[in-house]
């Protein structure tokens, strides 16, 4: 092999660049100083750059030099539950596959610091075969998750508090792709379940929905092989089980039928803040639950497009999408416990500055020290028809250290 530069990673390489949602010929386009083909030989470790052109590819790629010489952490290769297989999203599903290998690094880093909460899970009772899965059997688990968790029939409070409370790593991130909406993964390296939210599209009820949708996932197809997700007509299958779950999930029969005196689309919308769902599911919910008939349903989605709510609905630009905090927490028990310094942090990670805080869900400029404190978040309290248990609120145990509620 010829040296270029000594300790050079071509996988990495490989890895930054998906991560950028580039091709090999994009990037070469991008750098103007080497060819596709040489590129291609960086990559797969036939040469190495000169020490001049891995700085370009650093700059240009948006990382540290180091990235490119720090070997590959762990990988695995799981089911990922992605929600779109389209042409369309193929790149957009590498890049998010990139970062969440970066997100799990992190993980990683913080987890031989602190110790996260525990994962509290239930582990429902599946048919072997998971498309034997009916609607009964989907409005029966999402009435068991609530009765595990012992949340009552009402509107959850922060749905992504919850989640991270109860051991799930929510992430949300930009992944340039308007069908891509979310996925998810339960890590075997780990045994950590994991939710990615595209950050692309900013309607909270939607993001919502989305979490709940990972989380059908997650609880509802954990044992699904890989195949089965891959093929286009069971992943469908696998999806609308997963719509059905999440709708039964955030709005449970007997509460929501209770509450909608009549099922019109100003009625949705009066509920919609309260719940925290769009009016579009709550139609799509009506319908599932009988309470619009196949016609009446019909009548109000064309209602519902004459109105051009679509792609926005009243609320839309009031609600705010919930946001993950349970890493933002992390870092910023590392630094006020002085556990790591922020220097220390940005040299211990191989990423840039921005890919980690807006992983971790921190401000812009905390780990350069411009953001020397996080804003204060609201402690949640749930309404009294959404209890959540004593020991909702999850907690930070840095090791030898006190410990320090999540929030």
């Amino acid at each position: 092999m010829t040296i270029g530069t000594t300790g050079f990673i071509g996988e990495r390489l490989v890895e930054a660049r998906e991560a950028r949602g580039l091709s090999n010929s994009s990037f070469a386009e991008l750098l103007d100083v080497v060819s596709p083909q040489a590129i291609s030989q960086y990559e797969r470790g036939k040469v190495s750059p000169r020490p001049e052109v891995l700085q370009l590819i650093a700059d240009k790629l948006n990382l540290p030099e180091r990235f490119f010489l720090r070997p590959v952490g762990r990988q695995s290769h799981e089911t990922l539950f992605w929600r779109s297989l389209s042409s369309a999203t193929k790149a957009a599903r590498m890049k998010g596959r990139r970062r969440f290998d970066w997100l799990k690094e992190i993980v990683d880093y913080l987890r031989s610091h602190l110790d996260f909460p525990a994962i509290n899970l239930p582990n429902l009772s599946m048919p072997s075969d998971v498309l034997r899965l009916n609607a009964a059997m989907i409005e029966d688990a999402a009435s068991e998750c609530r009765e595990y968790w012992r949340i009552g029939d009402g509107p959850i409070a922060d749905l992504i508090l919850f989640l991270e409370n109860n051991g799930v790593i929510v992430c949300r991130s930009n992944l340039g792709a308007e069908k891509l909406d979310a996925f998810s993964q339960w890590s075997i390296l780990d045994g950590t379940p994991y939710i990615f939210l595209t950050a692309d599209k900013q309607s909270a009820a939607r993001s919502r929905l989305d979490a709940a949708h990972e989380l059908a996932h997650l609880v509802l197809h954990r044992d699904v092989h890989p195949k089965q997700f891959a093929n286009t007509k069971t992943n469908k299958i696998l999806e609308e089980q997963a719509f059905r779950f999440a709708s039964a999930f955030l709005l449970p029969a007997g509460s929501f039928s209770s509450e909608l005196w009549m099922p019109t689309l100003d009625a949705f919308r009066s509920l919609k803040e309260r719940w925290r769902v769009s009016v579009g599911a709550m139609i799509k919910r009506s319908h599932e639950l009988e309470l619009l008939s196949d016609d009446e349903a019909k009548r109000m989605w064309i209602n519902y497009n004459r109105r051009n709510w679509r792609k926005v609905e009243p609320l839309d630009d009031r609600l705010q999408p919930e946001q993950p905090r349970l890493l933002r927490r992390c870092f910023d028990l590392l630094v006020q416990e002085r556990i790591r310094t922020r220097d220390q942090i940005r040299l211990d990670l191989p990423y840039s500055v921005g890919d980690i805080e807006e992983l971790a869900a921190l401000p812009r400029g905390f780990l350069t020290g411009d953001v020397l404190e996080l804003p204060v978040s609201p402690k949640i309290k749930s309404k009294p028809d959404a209890e959540q248990p004593d020991d909702a609120r999850a907690t930070l145990i840095p090791f030898g250290k006190r410990s320090i509620p999540n929030g």
